[in-house]
This record gives structure tokens, C-alpha cells and sequence, in this order.
């Protein structure tokens, strides 16, 4: 057996991040301690959809109607579905799938099929894919086991594919495949939608990422766009998707794998700074003819240092959860919906948004991406939407950098740097390497050092793990990653970084003006003058299971709250910062804090 010294740094930082996820989602003696807000499974992973077996009954039905969605040029439409069982049970279930033939005889009959063996597979199965939503069949109906009858709501989004119901019963664990229903599907199941803006490599230009069915062979993509009541223009777009064999593990390359169509990204360059501009995407056929979607519109970053009010949002592990109800969303990502609906609430009051980290929570499941996207769609498509990667369920972190662009160098790599007015960010990528002397910490310390803060005043450092401090570890109630904060927190005080932001943990917590575990600065709701350490912020609370915090009292630590919530960066000028803290339950403000400086006492 070789020894660890025989394994590469990234090896090393692998076995580190599998080991955290493990940690993080185990039911063992885990690092965090999790509050009993959701149970922080993955609905789908419930599902032993290798192990059903057919049970067809010809007195079972399902119907579900309408049998065209979108027909109003909707992305999302609610369907009825009636249910039908001569033996109803109390754990019978309706499956979602996507495509809708998700029967694979032909698959033991020696056909083609996308069936992978994995090693719990006993033998071939007759269902290899898992449903991309469920719902118990006596969800809204309590009489369901005396009566047989049942009727319920689903919404759809459009997800390229056409849909089916089926109808089990065994519960979750032991599938029994009753009935199928009729099949349904999308006016128009190619189109192009969810619209993701970025930040570009410069600070004049907007990226735009959507989700499509058409490959290029099919549609030439490009963006329409132009500052808002003047004359278009357009922009081509390059196209990505990825396969099943780029995935490196279950569920990700097996049940969870679901085709994910075709990522368009197109550049918008040469944009003027804090001007309105109006967009639409676009496919042209191969007969000539043209798909759009509807028309959207984004305010351009302004010039870097430019005195205005900017304002910035910065939370981490949102996840996804079901307006409708389905996939026990209130057990997986209790306060996801309403983290997106406070956004959504305060849009016209928010320029850039930060989500760092653990995106979905698709844990391998690829169909959650899509209607992740769907879900801050209103967000994601008028104000930039940054994200920092964390991945897990052998997604290997390809379905991030795919779905979303980053400015960064090596998308592979996912740290990079980008600016906002008086606002410098430096992005770090906590699954690399971040030791001083790797790739890595040089990047950090060029991004800092990069900063003019005459220009602009705000540093702020962004990460997923938490590379810094924070009470909800047991080991030293100080660290997240064990070396982050002994490799970096002589560079944050070195550049006087005014915040650094962490997710991973669920919760919120600020620390005083901190550096090598000593507050350097007193007061809590005002700092002015010469600071003299970085802020640490964990605003892991954004959606996912709540984390409680450990046992010992730190000095450090001002303010903890094991909720959902957010944070608001408000920039009026260069001398004065607001920080606030808001929950998702209602948006109202718990913490806060205002910075008032020269630039002269960073340089201090």
C-alpha cells in the first residue's frame, strides 16, 4: 500500500474535500452539528430505483392532463394527475420522469440503453434512472388508502424532454411499479431559457449562459441585445454540454445521470458603464427560421472606482426546493424558496449577486440543475450571478463550470477575480489547493494585491470551506479547514482585506475585526479609522439544513444566528460601507454594521 507521501497536493485536497462531504452530509459523528431544521438528504438518493421490480395492475390507472404545457409560451406550467389503485397503500408514491419512456425492457432483451451496472446492482434493472420529482399519493388526499382515488398537482418546468407519471407502491425503499400514466410534454421543449448573467473578464462586458435542446448542428445561438430603446445588435454563442462518462461517480454516472442539453454562453462587450440594456436569446434553424425567448434586460457594472451606490448580496448554500410540495423539499432545503423570494422582493435594490457555493445540492442528480436554474431565473437573469464551487455525488464539478460562467482563467480551477465599482472581489477555490507556494495562494495574493484601493476602497475575499474562522467546528471552535487560516491570514492582514465571506457552515456568524485570534479593533456596529484586521463572515444559511454551533465561547465571535438568511453589502461612497445581515424569513435586518474611512487609513 503506498503511503500518503506518494499522493499529489490535488490528490491530497481530493481525499480532503471527500472526506468534508462525508462529514458534512454522514450520520456519523460529523464535525458540524446540524439542527433539526431538515434532515440534509438528498430526496432522490431515498429512492431505490435500481431495485424495482414491475407490478402492472390492469385496474390501476394514472391520467395526467394538460397533455401540451407552455401552449401561453410559459417555461413552467401545473399539471393534474389522477390517480387510480385497486391496493392502496399509505407509502404508494407518484414518480416524475423525464424522459418519459424510462421503462428499459429492451435493455434485458440485449437493445442499447443507458443503463450503467453499478456495484449494487444485483442484476439488470428494469428502471435505471431515478424520477426527477415525487410525491406521496396521499398528499393531498388523507382518505386515500380507504378510497383508492387520488388527485394531485405537480409544476413542470420545461426540461427538453417529455414526461411521465408512474405509480408505485413499497414505499421508497422496495419500488413497485403499479401504473404509468399518459405522456405529456412542451409546445416548444428545445427553447432556449434560464438565463445566467456574469461578470466578464473585464469590467465592461456581461456574459449571458442559458440552457437549450438545440446542438449547433440543429440552431446557430446568439444573444439580441442593446442599451435599452436604441437599435440591437448581435452577439454569437458558443455551445457546451457534457455526457455521462465526464461525471466520475455515482449517482452522477448512474440513476442520477439525465442529459442536460446544450449551455450557450455569449460575450456582451464594450458595454457603458451603469446603463440599461434589453436582451433576448436566439436560435436561427438550419430552414432559416428563428426561436426566441422572451426579452430580459441588465444594468452594466460601472466603471471600477466609480462613485455611485452599488449594492451586493453574498450568501452560500441555497440548494433548490418545489413550490409544489414534492421531494419532502421542507426536510433537504427548508429556507431555499424563501431566500429566492426576498431576492426576488428586493431586486431593483440589488447590482451583483454572490452565491458561494454548494449551488443545487443536486448531489449527482443532474435533472435539479435545470430547475435550479428555473428558480432564480428572475435573479439570475437582470443583475450578475456569481457563484464559488463545491460539488459532490460525482458531479467532479463539471456540471458547475458548465452550467455557469466565472471570469476565471482555467474554468477548471475556479477562482478568479472581478470588480464592481469600488468593490474588488478575489474569488478563491476551495477544493484546490490554497497552502502558500501553490498556484493557488499566488493568485490570492496577486488578486489582493491588484486592489488600487484609492479607487477602490472595499476588498473583500470570497470562499466556500471556511479558510478562516468560525464556532460550528469542534476543533479549536476556530477553524473550517484546518491550515486556511494559518496559510492566509497573513496575506488578508497584509492587504487589509475588509471582510472575507465563507459558506459550507448553515448559519451565520461575524467576528470583530480579527487576526491571529485576537479582536484588533473594539466596537461592534461601527468601525472608522485604521481597522487592522479582516472581518470573518459565514453566511452558509442561505437555504440547506441548518448547523448549530459548537460549545466554547470565543472572543472573536459577535454575532450567531442558526438561521436562514443573507447578507447586503451597501456601498454609498468611498469612505462609507453598510453591512447588513437579513433573514430569508421576512427580510428584516438582525445584524449590521457601517465602516467610514479615507482611503489613507488602508495605507496606514
Amino acid at each position: 500500500m503506498r503511503s500518503l507521501s506518494f499522493l499529489s497536493m490535488e490528490h491530497l485536497f481530493l481525499l480532503m474535500s471527500i472526506l468534508s462531504q462525508c462529514l458534512k452530509f454522514g450520520s456519523g459523528t460529523a464535525a458540524v452539528v446540524h439542527a433539526g431544521n431538515g434532515d440534509g438528504v438528498q430526496p432522490l438518493s431515498k429512492i431505490a430505483i435500481h431495485k424495482a421490480v414491475y407490478a402492472l395492475h390492469e385496474n390501476a390507472s394514472v391520467k395526467a392532463q394538460p397533455l401540451v404545457l407552455g401552449t401561453k409560451g410559459g417555461d413552467s406550467d401545473w399539471v393534474t394527475v389522477e390517480i387510480e389503485c385497486p391496493k392502496p397503500s399509505e407509502d404508494d408514491w407518484i414518480a416524475v420522469f423525464s424522459p418519459a419512456n424510462f421503462r428499459l425492457k429492451e435493455f434485458i432483451n440485449g437493445s442499447s440503453s443507458i443503463c450503467q451496472p453499478s456495484d449494487d446492482m444485483e442484476q439488470f434493472p428494469h428502471i435505471c434512472s431515478a424520477p426527477i420529482k415525487y410525491k406521496y399519493a396521499n398528499d393531498s388526499d388523507a382518505d386515500y388508502k380507504k378510497t383508492g382515488k387520488s388527485s394531485l398537482k405537480f409544476q413542470l418546468i420545461n426540461q427538453r424532454e417529455d414526461f411521465s407519471f408512474a405509480l408505485f407502491s413499497g414505499g421508497l425503499s422496495d419500488p413497485k411499479l403499479v401504473a404509468v400514466s399518459n405522456v405529456i410534454s412542451f409546445a416548444n421543449p428545445k427553447a432556449p431559457l434560464y438565463p445566467r448573467l456574469s461578470q466578464g473578464k473585464s469590467w465592461n462586458e456581461m456574459t449571458v449562459t442559458w440552457t437549450s435542446g438545440y446542438n449547433v448542428i440543429e440552431a446557430v445561438p446568439f444573444v439580441e441585445w442593446g442599451m435599452k430603446g436604441e437599435s440591437q445588435t448581435r452577439s454569437p454563442a458558443g455551445t457546451l454540454t457534457f455526457h455521462q462518462n465526464d461525471m466520475c461517480a455515482p449517482p452522477a454516472r448512474t440513476v442520477g445521470w439525465r442529459d442536460p442539453g446544450f449551455i450557450h454562453t455569449s460575450f456582451l462587450k464594450d458595454l457603458w458603464p451603469s446603463s440599461v440594456y434589453t436582451y433576448k436569446l436566439g436560435h436561427k434553424l438550419v430552414d432559416g427560421s428563428y426561436v426566441w425567448s422572451k426579452s430580459y434586460s441588465f444594468k452594466s457594472s460601472p466603471y471600477p472606482g466609480q462613485d455611485s451606490l452599488q449594492r451586493v448580496v453574498i450568501f452560500g448554500d441555497m440548494g433548490k426546493a418545489e413550490r409544489d410540495g414534492s421531494n419532502e423539499y421542507s426536510n433537504y432545503q427548508p429556507g431555499s424558496l424563501n431566500t429566492t423570494d426576498q431576492l426576488i422582493k428586493d431586486l431593483k435594490n440589488i447590482d451583483i449577486v454572490f452565491h458561494i457555493g454548494d449551488i443545487t445540492y443536486a448531489n449527482g442528480y443532474v435533472s435539479q440543475w435545470d430547475q435550479f436554474t428555473s428558480q432564480v431565473e428572475r435573479i439570475a437573469s437582470t443583475v450578475p450571478y456569481m457563484i464559488a464551487r463545491n460539488d459532490s455525488g460525482g458531479e467532479c464539478g463539471v456540471v458547475a463550470e458548465t452550467m455557469f460562467y466565472v471570469p476565471a482563467e482555467n474554468r477548471a480551477k475556479f477562482w478568479y477575480s472581478t470588480d464592481y465599482g469600488m468593490f474588488h472581489f478575489c474569488i478563491a477555490d476551495s477544493e484546490h489547493d490554497w497552502r502558500e507556494g501553490s498556484e493557488q495562494y499566488k493568485f490570492i495574493e496577486k488578486c489582493l494585491a491588484s486592489a488600487d484601493r484609492r479607487k477602490q476602497p472595499w476588498l473583500i475575499f470570497v470562499a466556500h470551506r471556511v479558510l478562516g474562522y468560525s464556532s460550528s467546528y469542534w476543533k479549536d471552535a476556530s477553524f473550517g479547514e484546518p491550515m486556511g487560516r494559518e496559510s492566509l491570514q497573513g496575506l488578508w492582514q497584509k492587504y487589509k482585506v475588509d471582510i472575507a465571506f465563507f459558506g459550507h457552515i448553515h448559519n451565520y456568524e461575524r467576528t470583530c475585526p480579527v487576526y491571529q485570534g485576537q479582536c484588533m479593533h473594539v466596537g461592534k456596529s461601527h468601525y472608522s479609522g485604521t481597522v487592522n484586521g479582516t472581518i470573518h463572515v459565514v453566511v452558509g444559511g442561505g437555504g440547506s439544513h441548518l448547523s448549530a454551533f459548537g460549545p466554547t465561547q470565543t472572543s472573536w465571535s459577535l454575532y450567531k444566528d442558526s438561521d436562514f438568511g443573507f447578507v447586503k453589502l451597501t456601498a454609498y461612497n468611498h469612505s462609507s460601507l453598510l453591512f447588513e445581515y437579513k433573514k430569508s424569513s421576512d427580510g428584516n435586518v438582525y445584524d449590521s454594521f457601517t465602516i467610514s474611512r479615507d482611503y489613507r487609513d488602508v495605507l496606514a
